[in-house]
């Protein structure tokens, strides 16, 4: 018998570890996350000012982990180029988004094989509306994405086939244009924006 409480308290210790937050009836299972979008204070004024959120869900425990892309203030242009995103190790906004460390890189990878490398993303009519499901990163467990960073850069990822150190550390993709800190939210975020996202993924 006391051998059964034991492994019970385990169980529920290793719960605990692994799920962030309480599972509530109303989320199915599932675990929601944002990610509040905002131009890094150290970009020059004359670069795009992008704004929005980049949103997460993954059922509990073993689910892959979806994302939203809803991203606004790229230049109307739609000769530009696609934009790389990337998760990075830090969610440290003091310096911008430059103070957000580098790739994500638990498993000591190169580029593009970090859990977090999103890849590349064109923007239509100065916005970005993506859904990306099957993803490595995860919101659960010791490699989570939470309290981390995601970060919009300047240029295109050439997916570690720029024949360079950086092109396998971070795929030559320029300077950061804006960032956020992933933390947990509720459902409602997800729910609004998905039908849009969507839809312009049918169109």
């Amino acid at each position: 018998e006391s051998l059964h409480e034991i492994q019970k308290q385990v169980n529920d210790l290793w719960q605990n570890l692994l799920y962030p937050v309480t599972r509530g009836n109303d989320t199915d299972g599932m675990i929601y996350a944002t990610c509040e979008m905002k131009p890094s204070s150290r970009i020059d004024a004359d670069k795009p000012q992008v704004t929005g959120q980049v949103l997460f869900r993954q059922s509990y425990s073993y689910g892959r982990l979806e994302a939203l892309f809803y991203l606004d203030g790229f230049p109307l242009d739609n000769n530009q180029s696609s934009r790389a995103i990337h998760i990075h190790e830090l969610g440290d906004l003091s310096n911008g988004c430059d103070s957000t460390g580098g790739h994500y890189n638990p498993f000591r990878v190169n580029h593009p094989r970090h859990p977090g490398d999103f890849g590349n993303f064109l923007p239509k009519e100065g916005k970005i509306r993506k859904y990306k499901t099957n993803l490595f990163a995860t919101v659960f467990g010791p490699y989570s994405i939470m309290g981390r960073s995601v970060v919009i850069h300047e240029q295109e990822d050439d997916m570690g086939k720029g024949n360079n150190k950086a092109s396998l550390e971070n795929g030559n993709a320029g300077k950061r244009l804006a960032c956020c800190v992933i933390g947990i939210s509720n459902k409602n975020l997800w729910e609004e924006k998905l039908p849009e996202v969507m839809d312009k993924k049918k169109r």
